[in-house]
């Protein structure tokens, strides 16, 4: 096989600060490409996102493999830093052990939140990359192909990626278990903050029939509606927002809570018996939260909200297992799959000569026994020595195929070639 290295580092590894530095936007990703494969003679593909920064590269096996501090100073050569402050936060990982990180990463096994979506986008994007610039080779193309597959299965056949894990979409899925749509329904905004912001946008998706906007500040209010293509209304109509809105969406900075119990009892007086969802993911809470009572009001804090993440976390981890175990497997056929690219010329040269070797023997015995035959005999030996020589080469290939993940595989190779007198 190929010698195969993964360098690089990740969100356990390195601090933030330093995997910033070490990041590659596009046009830097496009140049470190280029002159990885000038520079080391080798297929490359660059992996860079937030929490980590990995480089896999694959060069033949009649060069010297790629090393640790090698890339340290190419790292540090390109990003401006010295080798010695980069080389500690690298972990280096060589051909199984690199192919089984790669499809663990694309199955987000390794992420950290596990389960999460966007890694196997990610994976995918950095290997196209490197196809655009020629950098990724036969062994690179296989193998990323092969991280795309064994990450589609781990989702298709596992619950690992069941549930959103993030605060704002936790709220979301909260409420599609309350309504069955949305079309008809309000969202009021109370606040402007990022967070709130952050929430807005997965509701959005819920395409409700109106938004609306009001905070303190109409300035923000405004800015807020205009982005979500919401209605701000004045801070002072509050309490009238309140009573059209099915969905309240909670996210101010006040140091009490805005929405006393009492308050709320007037509010809900007015809505004629409709529920209500309130998301109060402010902190401190601008809701009481003594006005829930589960039927008519359904309050939920950011507490609330975490719980139920971790809960789906939780759910995740039971799917760890059978995702390892898909990984496994997939990494055991690729080694397999690229063995016979590998031992392929040699098997074909070894069946072709037992094939033209068979054919004269039994042309030779045909022969001597002219007439002596009748086509059911004929055939019967033909079929029988055909069967001696499978029964022969299986051995041989069997064992290369054994051999895929073994550093024995080229020795066998070559013993192979010297047994059968095959050509190079």
């Amino acid at each position: 096989m190929v010698n195969l290295v993964m360098i690089g580092c990740d969100f356990r590894s390195a601090p933030l600060g330093l995997r910033e530095r070490l990041a590659f936007d596009d046009a830097k990703l496009d140049r470190a490409l280029d002159e990885l494969v000038a520079r080391y003679d080798c297929e490359a593909v660059i992996l860079s996102t937030c929490n980590r920064v990995e480089m896999y590269l694959a060069r033949s096996p009649q060069l010297p493999p790629l090393g640790r501090d090698l890339l340290a100073e190419f790292l540090g050569e390109f990003h401006g830093l010295a080798p010695d402050e980069v080389r500690p936060h690298l972990v280096e990982r060589r051909d199984d052990a690199a192919i089984r990180h790669l499809f663990r990463v694309a199955s987000s096994l390794d992420s950290l939140v596990v389960g999460e979506a966007q890694i196997v986008g990610q994976v995918k994007r950095a290997y196209e990359r490197a196809c655009q610039r020629a950098a990724a080779g036969p062994f690179l193309h296989a193998l990323f192909q092969q991280a795309n597959a064994t990450a589609k299965r781990v989702r298709r056949e596992t619950g690992i990626a069941q549930g959103h894990v993030s605060v704002s979409s936790v709220a979301v899925d909260y409420v599609r278990e309350v309504f069955s749509r949305f079309d008809d329904k309000t969202i009021l905004v109370i606040g402007a903050g990022k967070m709130g912001a952050l929430t807005l946008r997965h509701l959005r998706q819920l395409k409700p029939r109106l938004i609306l906007v009001t905070n303190r500040s109409p300035e923000r209010a405004s800015a807020l509606a205009m982005e979500c293509g919401g209605k701000a209304i004045p801070w002072e109509a509050l309490d009238e927002a309140c009573v059209q809105a099915d969905i309240i969406l909670s996210t101010t900075g006040a140091p009490e809570p805005i929405m006393p119990r009492t308050r709320w009892e007037n509010i809900r007086g007015r809505k004629e018996g409709r529920t209500s969802v309130i998301l109060d993911i402010a902190v401190p809470r601008d809701f009481d939260p003594a006005i829930h009572d589960g039927d008519q009001t359904c309050l939920f804090n950011v507490d609330d909200l975490k719980a139920i993440r971790e809960q789906t976390l939780a759910e995740r981890q039971r799917h760890v297992g059978p995702a390892e175990a898909i990984v496994e497997q997939e990494q055991r056929r690729f080694l397999r799959d690229w063995s016979r690219r590998r031992y392929g010329p040699l098997i074909a040269r070894l069946t072709q000569d037992c094939d033209a070797k068979r054919q004269a023997i039994v042309q030779q015995l045909m022969a001597k026994l002219n007439g002596r035959l009748s086509d059911d005999d004929r055939r019967y030996i033909e079929k029988a020595f055909h069967l001696l020589q499978n029964q022969i080469l299986h051995g041989p290939i069997s064992a290369l195929d054994d051999a895929a993940s073994d550093a024995s595989g080229a020795h066998l190779l070559e013993a192979l070639r010297k047994l059968f007198r095959l050509p190079e």
